[in-house]
């Protein structure tokens, strides 16, 4: 089985590449933060411009209930998600430690005590989302990324919905089809530079939940 963890670079649980601390800006209509960064993770020297448009493009998030950033990086997903919406807890989760940590200093920084940042394998399990908000790992390839999504979208709640942010080139339109054909009803909301922001609907399991 493919997992995260066969992927190397900012894929790694723990990343061999040396600390080089470094900031980065993130300015939305409704937010300003200066976010430390580091080698080892994804996009250290600027904000991803996927991330940006999945940020200035989804509606806003559930204002309370439990909200999901899926590969969070140093923390622009989460700390938005909180900002956003400041009485959910929101759960920022990636394989990645050095990230892991980051996200969680940058989050005490911006005063937001409801991000808990952990490493995806310590989220207890009885925990489900409203919401999931996603720039994934696409370089992982394609059985690691239904894998991973799997394993996610699987924790919506009936009502629940995830945005993912794909670039075209990199199998945005491929993406939708399967997560259709998995019985995830999704969509396109955005097309901006190449990219794409799919909007997930809870699928068959959370149906029978209900």
């Amino acid at each position: 089985m493919v997992t995260f963890y066969d992927v190397a670079h900012y894929f790694e649980e723990q990343p061999e590449t040396a600390s080089r601390p470094g900031s980065v800006t993130l300015v939305l209509p409704d937010l300003h933060l200066k976010l430390e960064t580091d080698s080892g993770m994804f996009s250290p020297e600027r904000v991803d411009q996927g991330t940006r448009i999945l940020l200035e493009s989804v509606p806003p998030p559930p204002p309370e209930g439990d909200l999901l950033d899926l590969g969070c990086g140093y923390g622009p997903i989460a700390l938005t998600l909180a900002s956003r919406a400041p009485r959910a807890t929101v759960w920022a989760v990636d394989v990645n430690r050095r990230s892991v940590e980051l996200c969680a200093r940058n989050a005490r920084t911006a005063a937001l005590d409801k991000v808990r940042s952990l490493h995806v394998d310590e989220v207890p399990p009885e925990i489900r989302f409203s919401a999931i908000w996603s720039n994934p790992a696409i370089r992982i390839g394609k059985a690691a990324m239904h894998q991973m999504l799997t394993r996610w979208l699987t924790r919506l709640t009936p009502d629940g919905v995830a945005y993912l942010v794909v670039q075209k080139h990199l199998g945005s339109d491929s993406l939708q089809r399967w997560l259709n054909e998995q019985g995830w009803p999704t969509g396109r909301t955005t097309s901006r530079s190449s990219y794409r922001i799919l909007e997930v609907r809870a699928g068959q399991e959370a149906d029978r939940a209900r």
